[in-house]
């Protein structure tokens, strides 16, 4: 079959919804993710009932509940650096099964049991939650290898997390009222191991490993000025969060409406969810730390209008507005981690940014309590958190900009034809096909090809993409104009002939790309 016969080069996938929730694996892998992380917003709720059901004090409550989410935030990045060196499952199986029993063990000591045996089997659920979002992010770039169809299911990631928080505290709420605070935590229990073990039953969380460390790439420091400044600003992003949730309850208080509470986070989540789907839809100009600026000062301008002090219904309007802008920020930070964090770490490095917004957030929940007589002040702080983020992005815009930390990444040196090779490609294969070096002729691989995988996934993979090679080889020679393995020779022209020491039958075999006596290959070019 010659390269006439190939199929002509079709365009990029295209990066619809339904094109990206079609894709392999991506509905489970959401599905499962969003179901394996709902106690994270069921277990505050169903311990404060838990506890002051059973005659403990409110003050308990709210120390376990805090203890739970800081422990599971602090724990992110230690659980993040051991998935990197050992895989998913090796963490999560482990880390899901000591949670759920730990929360399921809680109704066995009872709420009036020993105070010090609950904090600790608190804490210890906590600091063992599976890291099943920075475990999702690390396994988009061989789910989706396109770059379109990535960056639209990591929006409606980011997006749909917000729902978690609505979802959650109602769906425990429900629970404790109609089945009893015990039955409550035993499903939160069950929840989160059938949704981490549909993560880790599916065949990218089994064949998952991070990319091999190349020279000091995997053994440096994973932190750079330019991820320190980020995590930081975003840490104000979470508290600015942090303080909505207080001025809610202070805005419920002073209009005697209850449900304000909880109304005003369901419209900042409702924002969140559908600025992820504009965002999903748009195209994105500019690079990551660009963008990520863009959106900080966006977030910081919807704030302002708190500042007036709204009335309810204008309120539910206003909250949404910085909600739109959320999703982005957090989306572009993850972005910019992709580009300055080495690629044997990018689990450990989602994981710190994953800790910086939550302590961010509990920063501002504090704040907040602690100044919630002011109610002036209180819609001041989710404004002051978003200014901090955006000064702080401003400032170091240069070290987010920078492709890699310094003294590592280094790009690997390239052959000068394959370079000037690749640069000529057609601009929809520039993106999927890179060179292959010290090869015959132009061979090419797909970026994000899992050499990693076992032997089956690796042949598996090749099959799946062989039709996708050979389109690419017609797409290659239609823009060439000819093969790339032919035009080496004619591109020397009548300068080249073989070398008067060799003989006929030599220079035929070398002319022919043949073995020649030196054993160089015919491709390299004699000039007298």
């Amino acid at each position: 079959m010659t390269l006439a016969d190939h199929p002509p080069a079709t365009a990029p996938p295209t990066a619809t919804y339904g094109a990206v929730l079609g894709s392999r694996h991506v509905a489970r892998l959401l599905a499962g993710t969003l179901t394996g992380r709902l106690p994270n917003s069921m277990v505050p709720v169903g311990l404060v009932l838990w506890i002051t059901g059973g005659g403990g004090s409110l003050a308990f409550a709210g120390m376990l509940a805090a203890l739970y989410g800081l422990a599971s935030g602090l724990s992110q990045p230690v659980k993040g650096r051991l998935m990197d060196r050992h895989g998913q499952a090796r963490v999560s199986a482990p880390a899901v099964l000591l949670n759920a029993g730990c929360l399921a063990a809680l109704p066995l000591i009872g709420a009036g049991g020993q105070p010090t045996v609950v904090t600790a089997v608190v804490g210890f659920a906590g600091l063992v939650t599976p890291p099943l979002e920075a475990g999702l992010r690390a396994l988009w770039p061989t789910v989706l290898p396109d770059l379109g169809r990535r960056r639209v299911v990591q929006a409606l990631d980011t997006g749909s997390q917000g729902l978690l928080y609505i979802v959650g505290p109602l769906l425990a709420s429900w629970l404790a009222t109609a089945h009893g605070p015990d039955t409550a935590l035993t499903t939160t229990a069950a929840l989160g191991l059938v949704g981490t073990a549909v993560v880790l039953t599916a065949a990218p969380s089994q064949t998952w490993r991070p990319p091999a460390a190349d020279g000091a790439a995997g053994r440096g420091r994973l932190m750079s000025a330019g991820l320190i400044q980020l995590f930081t600003a975003l840490a104000g992003t979470g508290f600015a969060f942090g303080a909505m949730n207080v001025w809610a309850a202070g805005m419920a208080g002073t209009h005697g409406l209850a449900m304000f509470s909880g109304v005003l986070p369901a419209a900042f989540s409702t924002g969140s969810f559908l600025g992820s789907l504009i965002y999903a839809r748009r195209a994105r100009p500019g690079p990551p730390a660009t963008q990520l600026i863009t959106t900080s000062a966006l977030f910081l301008l919807g704030w302002m209008p708190l500042l007036t002090q709204p009335g309810p219904r204008t309120a539910i309007v206003f909250t949404a507005v910085p909600g739109l802008f959320y999703t982005l920020i957090i989306t572009n930070g993850f972005h910019t981690v992709d580009v300055l964090a080495p690629p044997s770490r990018t689990t450990e490095a989602y994981a710190w940014l994953i800790l910086s917004v939550g302590t961010g957030q509990a920063a501002g929940t504090a704040l907040a309590a602690a100044l919630a007589t002011h109610l002036y002040v209180l819609a001041a702080l989710p404004a002051a958190g978003a200014a901090t983020a955006l000064t702080i992005l401003a400032l170091a815009r240069r070290d987010l900009g920078t492709t890699s930390p310094r003294g590592r990444h280094r790009r690997p040196r390239q052959h000068p034809n394959h370079g000037n090779h690749h640069s000529n490609l057609p601009p929809h294969e520039r993106d999927t096909y890179v060179p292959v070096v010290g090869g015959p002729g132009h061979q090419a691989v797909r970026n994000g090809a899992p050499a990693y995988a076992s032997a089956a996934a690796q042949e598996e993979w090749r099959a799946a993409t062989r039709g996708q090679e050979q389109r690419a080889a017609r797409a290659r020679t239609e823009w060439f104009g000819k093969s790339p393995l032919e035009g080496t020779r004619a591109q020397a022209g009548p300068q080249w002939r073989p070398p008067a020491r060799m003989g006929p039958r030599a220079a035929a075999q070398d002319a022919s790309g043949g073995p020649s006596p030196s054993g160089t290959s015919g491709q390299q070019l004699r000039t007298p």
